[in-house]
């Protein structure tokens, strides 16, 4: 678990960077109407918001500060969690619930280390997935994307939290999401896969809720599975074979192939094997497109959240698919 030091904005007398956002505003945020809207830039009332949901094991998968499906998707789970009404758009109501979870500031001070900042970097990659074979590793494109991962946000909302900032130098202080600890509260006793909902629910035992987080779960090509697999095993780090009687739309490969591991590998950082041929859940090279777009059968989730997910669950433990996709 890192350790984050806490510590005190200080608001100075200089003119305010356009398109800047003030880490005093964001922690000190309180309820408005207003500050709940959706916006097309990150909004101050939002990012603590979905701060605290991720704190709270309601994923909002990337926090961006912005009211997208993600973040409606886990404001609505955490009301079901307090027995309240959602149509997934932030109250009052929810908002002082919501609050009262986590006292502690919801952005933090970072100091920039050798660890953050070293290569190797690969600034611009194929999208082509025959192509991704040639690479002898897929790490991060930049340290900013690096640390974006780190403190489960956006690039655009680390650039601009730090305007000015290049996020290569050790040394150097930054402001990031104050995240909590990465594990959660007890073992994964069951999986629920919500295919209609795209919405992975952990369960511990007697059915407590661990935690909720956003997937994108299968397509019209290759569907999700249905009814209960179990998983078999986790690999974090993984590399990724692809079979040419997937037949994935767009590679034309008539022969196996293996892409080399990394987080931007096709599966991310982990790989946590199902029961089922080929069918899995696994992290994403692109965490901003979790519950947006298709998977080829599997459930995809951010790098941090299947982490997270991976670290609590054994082999043998049952994963229900229920719903059905769009």
């Amino acid at each position: 678990m890192r350790v984050l030091a806490l510590f005190a904005f200080v608001i100075v007398a200089s003119p305010v960077v356009a398109g800047a956002l003030d880490p005093d505003a964001v922690n000190n945020a309180e309820w408005s109407a207003a500050g709940a809207k959706a916006s097309s830039v990150a909004a101050p009332l939002l990012v603590k918001a979905q701060i605290l949901l991720d704190r709270a094991r309601f994923s909002p998968g990337e926090i961006d500060g912005k009211s997208g499906d993600n973040f409606k998707k886990a404001v609505a789970a955490f009301a079901t969690s307090q027995g309240l009404a959602s149509n997934g758009n932030l109250t009052e109501e929810l908002w002082r619930t919501l609050a009262a979870t986590s006292s502690d500031p919801v952005l933090t001070e970072h100091t920039l280390t050798d660890g953050d900042v070293r290569g190797p970097f690969v600034k611009k990659l194929p999208t082509r997935l025959e192509d991704l074979k040639r690479f002898s590793a897929l790490p991060y494109g930049s340290a900013r994307e690096k640390i974006a991962e780190t403190f489960h946000m956006s690039e655009e909302l680390l650039r601009t939290l730090n305007p000015g900032r290049s996020f290569e130098k050790a040394g150097d202080k930054i402001v990031v999401v104050n995240v909590a600890a990465e594990e959660l509260p007890a073992k994964v006793a069951r999986i629920k896969v919500d295919k209609s909902a795209k919405l992975l629910q952990a369960f511990g035992r007697d059915e407590t809720l661990l935690g909720t987080f956003p997937v994108t779960v299968g397509s019209s090509e290759k569907p999700a599975p249905s009814g209960r697999l179990k998983v078999t095993g986790v690999s974090k780090n993984p590399t990724y074979r692809y079979n040419p009687k997937y037949a994935f739309k767009g590679v034309h490969a008539s022969r196996p192939f293996t892409i080399k591991p990394g987080p931007n590998n096709p599966v991310g950082a982990v790989w946590i094997g199902l029961s089922g041929e080929g069918f899995g859940i696994h992290g994403t090279p692109d965490p901003a497109k979790v519950g947006k777009t298709q998977s080829h059968g599997c459930v995809r989730m951010t790098n941090w959240d299947a982490l997270r997910l991976a670290s609590a669950v054994t082999a043998g433990t049952p994963v229900d698919f229920t719903g059905q996709p769009d």
